[in-house]
């Protein structure tokens, strides 16, 4: 019998380590070939990790809620036959090449040096032991070469879920930090207080109970978690202002109840309202790109792309956001199939680290729960967020040439929050008043 190592796989660009959530398969488990053995968690996206080979497990090398750097072996399998093991082992030296690069070796991470040797002494984690705010080993370690204060890591915004700090975020840091004299850094440090953490807010040391004995407690999984933190964050970094449109959308209607048997028939895809709402809103960004945009200080970041993010709900009954990329270079075919694809896999925990980031704007569509309206969380660091809520038959006032009549028209309201620092409500008002328009003027005679 030959033994396998299986280690944790390169997951983007971005991702160079993750959490390790639960063992799938114990110690003296059988384990089939593409069967997951661990559930992992990155910045990003939760996932799991499968194995190659046939064979049974023999060793755990990593303990749930540990951090494990690509790269790193995982767990230890016994293969079925000596011939299985030939044909897979050179796989771990060159699977990077499948992706278009090299997998990192742990040796080969930055800080990790002070992670092998003498972690009580030497690990960067005791210097930043007194911050309820979770960061990981390698981010430690970073801040630890850099000299980086933890007054001055509490300052940095995360563009992880959460707002948790990633690598690519203290990396950047570190470069624009060294344009700043170590004297400025200080009095700057000195004029902003370090607000306590939300997650010794939202999570309590003390143990939860149940006064009356018969309350069930529910313990937090980690994307609840994570998402409760963002939440929270979001509210305190950002002075949200939400405008309100009803628009009159029974054009809309009807060309979709026109074609989607047709469109189905041709490409093998429901069509849906939700990429007609992503194609308005793209149009919009266009017009009025001064709502693409991010906060970095006293700065305002004009973002080039238009990366539209959709809130979807997980089985789980989490959120994530899977972001279609350059979504104004897309046509309503595209905009449809990508949609159509991120919703799928979302709902299967298949989306991969790179399609959860970088978005600029995010939709999110309530009416699919039957909600009118509702006021939804800029998801930081973005600076506006769209609610899209149930379309409904209500009577409606029409103008014509020859008077003003009632009549019953598809009615639904869009709601949008927006960060009042850099969006004021001229701006914001007429970016939600344009997507409206959009989906009001919609051409009933349109092709696709």
């Amino acid at each position: 019998m030959a033994q396998y190592q299986l280690l944790l796989p390169k997951m983007g660009e971005s991702v160079a380590e993750a959490v390790i959530t639960k063992w799938l398969k114990k110690p003296g488990d059988r384990i089939d070939a593409d069967e997951a053995v661990v559930e992992i968690a990155t910045d990003k996206v939760d996932s799991d990790v499968p194995s190659p080979v046939s064979g049974r497990l023999i060793e755990q090398l990593f303990k749930e809620s540990d951090v494990a750097q690509v790269g790193q072996v995982l767990a230890v399998i016994e293969t079925d036959d000596d011939a299985a093991i030939e044909e897979i082992a050179p796989l771990s030296e060159t699977a990077a090449d499948e992706t278009g690069g090299t997998q990192p070796q742990i040796e080969n991470v930055p800080g990790i040096d002070r992670l092998e040797e003498n972690p009580v002494s030497s690990s960067p984690q005791n210097e930043y032991s007194g911050s309820s705010r979770f960061y990981s080993p390698l981010v430690k370690s970073i801040a630890a070469e850099e000299g980086i204060s933890l007054q001055e890591l509490e300052q940095l915004q995360g563009s992880g879920a959460g707002g948790r700090v990633t690598k690519e975020d203290i990396l950047n840091y570190v470069k624009s930090r060294k344009a700043v004299s170590a004297e400025h850094r200080t009095e700057l440090a000195a004029k902003i207080p370090v607000e306590e953490s939300p997650v010794s807010e939202s999570y309590p040391s003390a143990p939860a109970v149940s006064v009356s004995g018969q309350d069930e407690i529910i313990e937090m999984d980690r994307m609840r978690k994570l998402i409760a933190d963002h939440m929270v964050m979001s509210k305190r970094t950002s002075p949200h202002v939400t405008s309100f449109v009803e628009a009159d959308v029974t054009n809309l209607v009807k060309w979709r109840e026109r074609v989607k048997s047709a469109f189905e028939k041709r490409e093998g895809q429901k069509i849906t309202f939700t990429p007609i709402f992503v194609e308005a809103v793209a149009k919009a960004i266009k017009d009025m790109p001064m709502i693409n945009v991010s906060v970095s200080g006293d700065k305002i970041i004009k973002k080039k792309d238009i990366n539209i993010g959709l809130a979807a709900a997980l089985p789980s009954g989490n959120l994530i956001v899977p972001v279609i990329r350059s979504a104004d270079q897309l046509n309503l075919v595209g905009l449809t199939k990508a949609v159509n694809d991120l919703a799928s896999r979302a709902r299967n925990n298949k989306l991969q680290p790179d399609e959860v980031k970088d978005g600029t704007f995010t939709l999110t569509n309530i009416g699919q729960f039957g909600n009118d309206m509702g006021i939804p969380i800029i998801n930081q660091p973005q600076a506006a967020i769209l609610a899209v809520g149930a379309i409904k038959k209500k009577p409606a006032v029409i103008e014509t040439e020859f008077g003003d009549m009632i009549g019953i028209r598809h009615m639904m309201f869009l709601s949008m929050s927006y960060d009042h620092r850099i969006i004021d409500g001229a701006l914001g008002g007429s970016f939600i008043r344009r997507v409206a328009d959009y989906l009001e003027g919609w051409d009933i005679h349109r092709e696709v």
